[in-house]
């Protein structure tokens, strides 16, 4: 990638300016506050995008610093830009209420989708983070972050893998355990459900079970009543018969009879009256069996009833006995584990073990990475420092150590010149190894603690191993040591 033009529309101090750039090193010139950062903070924004903060933080970020001193509606630029053999078009309108950006190949006029990640892809998947811990230094900045330690380690995971470095550690064990969340969020709602359902179910069950005792208690009831009734009858059957039988009759009226032919008058009219009472009174007594036989057919009546609605009541019995047995069925099966719940636990297995597996691939890979960062950027370091340090060790989270003939030297114990030029020597080793297409590499001020001697050196290895250096400064020496060197670079000024 080569920047080739910077077209500053309206962006901080500067409207209506422009820059084109050139291979090898473009040393832009200006005094302090002439600029240089507005100019390297533009670039930095056409690539990747510039925010407005939120709340306070609104106050002090970048797109407040450097928004437009006039006309401030109108926030915009463009860069131009080559990848490969083709030529590109980036341009962005960072104001917050028309914000826009266009990406178009100048050689066919296509028109690209930054939304969708077409600019992204020219980047080599480039972010904001990695651009500024490797090819961008910012004032101060040299010094990388933990990001870069990410990035490689993501690069460590998929290149290994997959050919490529797109795809992302972090993001992957994010994605992951969000899917994961995701299922315990459905198998808990299902729980719920499940238990909701069990409580209904439950609830029934102990109003059938209710009603269920209720029949039992009424067919009790029924049964003892047909038991008390069903005894009453079997007492009648056991009493003699009072029916009065006809020679019984006949045998009275004969005795009238002789009592009113024997007996003188007047005492046999009386005799045969009360003998006719008596006979009537014994006769009606004797009949009584008769009157009785009604109260019979009423009690078999009662009888027929009752058990006809102990029928009825036991099929209603049998009825709440099968639907409770379905009920307790039912809740059986709901505390058994079904289909779907190991569904989801084998899913969530599933997930926990691609996450091992992929943090144990990323440590593997990291340490095959790390063997290769630590000769590139040893490298890198013998160059700029002439030798001084032939070996540095990058460890686990890109702590840092100077090997030399002797002994292991730590970071912290060298000069902040040293430490200036290691953190470069690990920027450009990273790069080296993270992207195919070479980088344009941009340096604000980045060289304020490097003695003349190892400035020399880094502009050395910058024109031999950089297609395209934009270096920020306010001083005349890196120019000065260009012209002694004989190394060609192109010269700007910036007001």
């Amino acid at each position: 990638m080569k920047l080739l033009e910077a077209i500053i529309k309206n962006f901080g101090k500067f409207s209506g300016k422009s820059w084109e750039f050139t291979e090898g090193i473009n040393v832009i010139y200006g005094e302090n506050e002439s600029g240089k950062t507005t100019l390297y903070t533009f670039i930095k924004s056409m690539l990747f995008g510039l925010e407005r903060g939120r709340g306070r933080a609104s106050l002090n970020d970048e797109f407040s610093q450097y928004e437009p001193w006039e006309n401030p509606n109108f926030y915009a630029g463009i860069l131009r830009f080559s990848c490969g053999d083709r030529n590109f078009r980036l341009e962005r309108n960072f104001d917050k209420y028309s914000k826009s950006v266009n990406l178009i190949c100048e050689d066919d006029g296509e028109e690209l989708s930054v939304e969708k990640g077409d600019l992204q892809v020219l980047l080599e998947g480039q972010t904001q983070d990695t651009f500024e811990n490797t090819v961008s230094i910012g004032q101060l900045k040299v010094k990388t972050d933990q990001s870069l330690a990410s990035r490689l380690q993501d690069y460590a995971t998929n290149y290994y893998r997959t050919g490529d470095g797109e795809i992302h550690l972090e993001e992957a064990l994010k994605s992951l355990n969000n899917k994961k969340k995701e299922i315990e969020k459905q198998f808990k709602e299902e729980l719920i459900k499940v238990d909701r359902k069990r409580e209904e179910i439950a609830l029934e069950s102990s109003y059938v079970w209710r009603d269920i005792h209720k029949i039992e208690q009424k067919l009790e009831a029924i049964d003892e009543e047909i038991k008390v009734k069903e005894l009453q009858e079997k007492k009648k059957e056991e009493k003699p018969k009072w029916r009065v039988h006809p020679v019984e009759v006949f045998g009275i009226l004969v005795c009238l009879v002789a009592i009113f032919v024997f007996i003188p008058r007047p005492w046999n009219y009386l005799i045969v009256i009360v003998g006719g009472l008596a006979e009537g009174i014994y006769i009606w007594n004797r009949m009584k069996e008769g009157g009785q036989k009604v109260e019979d057919i009423e009690n078999e009546n009662a009888i027929r009833k009752l058990r006809w609605e102990r029928n009825h009541i036991f099929e209603e019995l049998k009825e709440k006995q099968v639907q409770h047995s379905n009920l307790e069925e039912q809740l059986e099966e709901l505390q058994e584990e079904n289909e779907e719940h190991k569904d989801w636990k084998r899913k969530k297995e599933a997930i926990d073990l691609a996450a091992t597996k992929l943090v144990e691939v990323s440590k593997y890979m990291q340490k095959s990475l790390g063997q290769v960062l630590n000769e590139k950027t040893s490298e890198i370091i013998n160059q700029i420092t002439g030798g001084k340090y032939k070996r540095l060790f990058v460890e686990d989270n890109l702590r840092i150590s100077l090997l030399t003939e002797e002994k292991k030297i730590p970071l912290e114990r060298v000069s902040r010149g040293t430490i200036e030029q290691i953190y470069f020597a690990l920027r450009m080793a990273s790069v080296e190894i993270m992207s195919e297409e070479d980088l344009p590499v941009i340096l604000d001020e980045t060289f304020a603690f490097y003695d003349e001697k190892r400035l020399q050196y880094t502009l050395k290895w910058l024109s031999e191993n950089k297609k395209q250096v934009l270096l920020f400064t306010c001083q005349k020496r890196e120019e000065e040591l260009l012209e002694k060197m004989g190394i060609p670079y192109t010269h700007y000024e910036c007001r």
